[in-house]
């Protein structure tokens, strides 16, 4: 999961078509590596991954504290690590460097 540098001077449609191009599925046992770096990001099912990927790279600080306030956003815990290595869980994710943004497949 290497990640392309985004160029700044995109708008807001072309952030949000690259952001798209590159999700993938990806299994937890792939992401334990960015987990024990501490760059693993859960982003709630109920939220659009790609609209909260493109608040961290435009650095919306204020939405993004929204979100974590809310417990919508999150560094991943050691008990959800637990629990997605356990049931081997399937996540969306993109690479918003530094961070791994995941969102768990329902």
């Amino acid at each position: 999961m290497e990640p392309e540098l985004i160029n700044p001077d995109l708008n807001d449609a072309e952030l949000l078509q690259k952001l798209n191009s590159e999700t993938a599925q990806i299994p937890w046992k792939e992401l334990e590596n960015h987990f024990a770096r501490g760059v693993v990001v859960r982003v709630d099912s109920g939220l659009d991954l790609v609209q909260v990927a493109m608040s961290f790279s435009r650095d919306d600080r204020n939405g993004i504290e929204k979100l974590m306030a809310e417990n919508k956003v999150g560094k991943a815990c050691d008990d959800e690590a637990l629990r997605w290595n356990r049931q081997q869980s399937i996540f969306w994710a993109i690479v918003i460097a530094p961070w791994v943004l995941i969102q768990e497949q329902q």
